[in-house]
């Protein structure tokens, strides 16, 4: 028996409220075929979540599945695997295609749908594996294929005003997430039912904020004792105890994009050496925001923080970078290498980009003050009025804020 290679789910239902509106999203396509005019590029392939979701406001769901974005220089269309059915459709900034999983290699049938007579086509060199790689090599010989992953990360990197406003309110629901955590935790509560009650706290106000989004991906991490020790150490079901160093990490996901809320706690108690190492912590955040301005470069930033901690003799404690993008992205995609506080990266800041400042050291078990302090604000980096930015996170932080009592 013969099946079709493609099915047709164009207007099955109507199209969803987008995430932004359309003249943002003109506007980020319109900028991604200016730079495919002046790179003589007939088409592009997103394959990534982060470009997919960036530029067709479609967040797909793998499953084992190819999906892709086709941008040529009129049309922007999804290809969208025949099990999503229309939802592909409703959600894309353009148009759609669908293919079946009834013959081999059915995606590439739909690509060439819609390659036409491109010879020079972009692809993501940092996302597309050597075996999706060959398989486009094999099937269309003819074509040109062209990195176009850096162009779109620098692209991402400036926020527009409505991106902004977005991370704005989804900063908020993570400032309830962190209240959430603190109403919820007590010597003898298990780590996940503080995560459990915070996540459900964001997934409510997220329906209530935007009630025609899709309500997938929020989390929380919630960590105490040994398990703070790595800032993705996963939920345990270990149980508080009096004194425990804690770390809160409140995750809202809102149409691709996250953002985080991470906190220093202890349980009823902290030694003085849990306190001095805290308030070095602490004392590395506030010098951070400070230097989140216009002009400023990423690792020099890094460096004068590294100072600090070595002034203390605690520099060999530091985990990782001390900030980085944030927009479409999560701890699985869309990691903005190009915009990280770190030695390595000599990225200028400007106006419109949106970067954390995230200090962390971890002290290793057996030594006084074990356990990891990280605290974490999102800044939106600016020039009005002469600020260089605007901090976005408001919930509190710091030993006299963050010693929960007893209830």
């Amino acid at each position: 028996m013969q099946r079709e290679r493609l099915q047709s789910f164009v207007n099955n239902g109507q199209k969803a409220r987008p995430t932004f509106s359309p003249a943002e999203m003109e506007r980020r396509q319109s900028a991604l075929r200016h730079h495919m005019a002046a790179q003589n590029i007939d088409a592009a392939l997103m394959t990534s979540y982060h470009n997919v979701n960036y530029y067709g406001d479609f967040l797909y769901c793998q499953f084992g599945r190819r999906y892709g974005l086709v941008i040529d220089h009129e049309n922007t269309t999804s290809v969208s695997a025949g099990i999503d059915g229309g939802q592909p459709w409703r959600r894309t900034f353009g148009g759609n295609i669908t293919y079946t999983d009834w013959q081999k290699d059915n995606y590439f049938h739909a690509l060439r749908q819609l390659f036409g007579h491109a010879r020079r086509i972009g692809i993501e060199f940092d996302h597309v594996s050597l075996e999706l790689r060959d398989h486009l090599s094999a099937e269309f010989p003819e074509v040109e294929w062209v990195d176009i992953a850096g162009a779109a990360m620098q692209q991402r990197m400036i926020k527009s005003a409505e991106e902004i406003a977005h991370i704005t309110e989804m900063a908020r629901i993570a400032d309830l997430g962190g209240a959430a955590c603190i109403a919820a935790m007590g010597v003898g509560v298990p780590e996940h039912e503080v995560a459990l009650h915070s996540t459900a706290t964001m997934v409510r106000e997220i329906a209530r904020t935007w009630p025609d989004a899709e309500l997938l991906d929020t989390w929380t991490w919630f960590q105490s004792g040994i398990n703070t020790d790595g800032a993705h150490n996963p939920v345990t079901s270990r149980r508080i105890e009096r004194g425990n160093i804690l770390s809160l990490n409140c995750f809202p996901m809102v149409a691709g994009y996250y953002v985080a809320l991470e906190r220093t706690l202890f349980a009823e108690t902290a030694t003085d050496d849990h306190l001095r190492l805290w308030e070095v912590n602490c004392a590395v955040h506030d010098r951070g925001k400070e230097l989140l301005v216009p002009g400023a470069n990423c690792g020099e930033v890094a460096r004068e923080l590294n100072a600090i901690y070595a002034d203390h003799g605690l520099l060999q404690y530091r985990s990782f970078g001390y900030g980085h993008s944030f927009g479409v992205l999560c701890h699985y995609y869309g990691r903005e290498a190009g915009l990280e506080l770190r030695e390595d990266c000599e990225t200028i800041l400007e106006p419109g980009m949106v970067v954390s400042m995230e200090p962390m050291i971890t002290v290793p078990e057996g030594l006084p003050g074990a356990g990891g302090y990280r605290e974490h604000d999102i800044l939106v980096i600016t020039d009005a009025n002469n600020v260089g930015n605007v901090n976005i996170t408001a919930h509190p932080y710091g030993p006299e804020n963050m010693i929960i009592r007893g209830k």
